[in-house]
């Protein structure tokens, strides 16, 4: 969340605006704006750019950070302890599924899904656990908002044939619901 103000502008000023998952940010006169990867400084010259692309002249702007967004990881199905936790910037797979206190005895460590938004829309990807804890697959860095579905014997069959119908593992894959 920051704010965004323009200095004697009040119809440009943003008391409060979130910046949203897929990295973006909406603002008047500008319309959507990709903050991912800025600093503040660097945000603060680009909406000057664009507010002086639009018009008007030597725009002064300030913006500040008023929150920052969780980095949260859903880890659910065939773990001991299911639920959403928070995790570090960086954290991979392995880290979110222990957090979870790792995978029960019914867990079918073949089958995690990472399920995952992104702008256009659902994306999933397939992995082998037993793989990526014996190094023989990437340990996929893990994103804030992702859902960690682990199989389990007990899985719905929708589940099931949907996961088989992957077309490869570590791929993220768009899916319709």
């Amino acid at each position: 969340m920051i704010s965004v103000t323009v200095f004697r502008e009040p119809d440009l000023t943003v008391p409060s605006v979130p910046i949203g998952a897929d990295g973006t940010v909406a603002l008047p006169l500008i319309g959507t704006l990709s903050a991912a990867g800025l600093t503040t400084a660097d945000l603060t010259d680009e909406v000057a750019r664009q507010l002086d692309d639009s018009g008007l002249k030597r725009p002064k702007v300030s913006i500040n950070i008023l929150e920052f967004g969780s980095h949260q990881v859903t880890v659910e199905g065939g773990v001991e302890k299911p639920g959403v936790y928070d995790f570090r910037p960086g954290s991979k797979l392995s880290s979110a599924i222990a957090l979870a206190s790792g995978p029960n005895r019914v867990a079918k460590l073949r089958e995690v899904a990472i399920f995952r938004e992104n702008a256009q829309g659902m994306s999933v990807a397939l992995f082998d656990y037993s793989a990526v804890r014996d190094g023989s697959m990437i340990d996929p860095v893990i994103e804030p908002g992702d859902r960690v579905v682990v199989g389990i014997s007990g899985l719905s069959q929708f589940w099931q044939d949907f996961l088989k119908a992957l077309p490869a593992f570590a791929i993220f894959s768009n899916v319709n619901f």
